[in-house]
């Protein structure tokens, strides 16, 4: 993305918190790089440069502000500044994809060559697909060091560094210290133990409706696994075979505070990566509100609910079996279908917190169940066993790998899906701020409601041409009203 200088300089000499995170500024002089909100004196405009991200900056040279701390910038989420190809392999970076695959693997997982994606990296993100990964890394493990006292080895782990040396020699490359010398004297180091018990803010992109989001969970809370209570939302969680859970609730500032609970720290990153999803931590509202802004309806929706946002998924699996379970039924029906789903095939926790006593079914043992028997359809149970299936033969199948339109149509070659619950699981799960399943009989509903007159599933996909990119926020506006 071509950054303009006289208009970038602009901004950080008033502090426009609007551009915080979509760009950072160089000093040439000082070699550090800084949000455009940082509270140090403005540089001269000849001695600075700006960076499209922070990954462009660390590899140019420079290294993060101490005073305004660029691990704190919100993130920018998917949008249509970006190639599809970038957009995507952004997600499956931070999900920890390049640790499994590398950058040819992630390539085929995009259906694009090697070469071109590490071009299309330098050209948007002034930065190649490991030196993105690594930024990450660097700036979850000085987001720990500052906001927890978990002991260095252990952040080291924590932030996903393979070896303590390693975290080390990064951190004396960039900084010219060691990486406990960050950490303003005060108390003393606390260790997670066994337990794993990290505490941590996910910053965001104010406005953001939290009562929303938190009626949101709390309808669709599946008995056992999820709790929602006052203004916290927690749940279990499973991965590689380990359990524990997630509490998020508001905390100071535009931040959620997480904890988690996790018996290995090498999973952190991963476990913030799914939280940012569910709880949509990466979108514009500003943004969103402004390609809006022509249509009376959907203005007057976000002027009623400014903030709001589309709630994601933990897991792909999980998202698909709700979706299956959901169709044709109630909510609420629904969510009683998947408490018996739990009960009988879901593993128990290993150390029950309170009502979270169960860890969602695995896809190995819903294909080997027999569903009919908790009260369902048989085509219905058909599907469920089929999606299972399914996501046995192709781990990656509810990952970001492709387009909208290529994922709706891998989605629908399951037997039982049609394209309303594929475009749903695109919505939630795939993140796909575009995705919009026009058949849903609640979003038709709401839109005669509006507008006093009536409307086929044709003529709301016709109607929802002038809300594309973000087309899914205004299904998510739709719902709400």
């Amino acid at each position: 993305m071509d950054l303009n200088h006289d208009a970038c300089y602009s901004a950080i000499q008033v502090r426009d918190a609007r551009y915080d995170g979509r760009f950072f500024t160089a000093v040439k002089t000082t070699r550090i790089y800084c949000r455009p909100v940082c509270p140090a004196r403005t540089p001269l405009s000849k001695n600075v440069t700006f960076y499209t991200t922070a990954a462009a900056a660390q590899e140019a040279g420079y290294h993060p502000c101490l005073r305004c701390r660029p691990e704190t910038a919100p993130e920018l989420g998917p949008g249509h500044e970006l190639p599809d190809s970038v957009s995507r392999a952004l997600q499956l970076i931070e999900l920890g994809a390049l640790d499994e695959d590398g950058v040819d693997g992630l390539a085929r997982r995009l259906g694009v060559g090697e070469r071109q994606l590490r071009r299309h990296f330098r050209q948007h993100l002034g930065a190649s697909p490991v030196a993105v990964a690594q930024t990450r890394r660097v700036l979850l493990a000085k987001q720990l060091i500052h906001e927890t006292h978990l002991p260095m080895a252990e952040i080291a782990f924590a932030s996903g560094f393979g070896s303590i040396r390693r975290f080390n020699e990064i951190f004396h490359d960039l900084f010219g210290r060691a990486p406990g010398e960050l950490r303003r004297a005060g108390k003393p180091e606390v260790s997670a133990e066994q337990e794993g018990e990290i505490k941590l803010l996910l910053r965001y992109r104010p406005p953001y409706d939290w009562a929303a989001m938190l009626d949101f969970l709390r309808l669709r809370a599946i008995p056992g696994i999820e709790r929602v209570e006052g203004d916290a939302y927690a749940r279990t969680i499973c991965l590689d075979g380990r359990q524990g859970t997630v509490t998020v609730r508001p905390g100071t500032g535009n931040a959620l505070q997480a904890v988690v609970r996790f018996p290995r720290l090498q999973a952190l990153p991963a476990i913030i990566a799914r939280l940012r999803r569910v709880f949509d931590l990466a979108s514009d509202p500003v943004a969103i509100a402004a390609q809006f802004s022509r249509d009376p309806v959907l203005t007057a929706l976000i002027q009623a609910r400014p903030g709001l946002r589309v709630p994601g998924a933990w897991d792909g699996f999980e998202l698909a079996m709700r979706a299956v379970l959901g169709q044709q039924i109630t909510v609420a029906a629904a969510i009683r279908l998947a408490g018996k789903l739990v009960a009988a095939h879901g593993a128990p926790m290993a150390q029950p917190d309170a009502s979270l006593t169960h860890v969602f079914p695995l896809p190995e043992a819903v294909a080997a169940a027999e569903l009919a028997s908790l009260g369902m359809p048989r085509s219905r149970a058909a599907t469920l066993s089929a999606v299972a299936a399914a996501a046995v033969a192709d781990k990656h199948l509810f990952d970001a790998g492709s387009g909208l339109g290529e994922s709706v149509l891998r989605l629908r070659e399951i037997r039982g899906i049609g394209e309303w619950t594929a475009q749903y699981i695109a919505l939630r799960q795939l993140r796909e701020p575009d995705a919009f399943p026009s058949a849903d009989i609640g979003l038709i509903r709401a839109l005669e409601r509006l507008e006093s007159r009536e409307y086929t599933p044709a003529q709301l996909l016709e109607r929802a041409e002038a809300w594309r990119p973000w087309r899914a926020y205004a299904a998510q506006h739709l719902w709400a009203a």
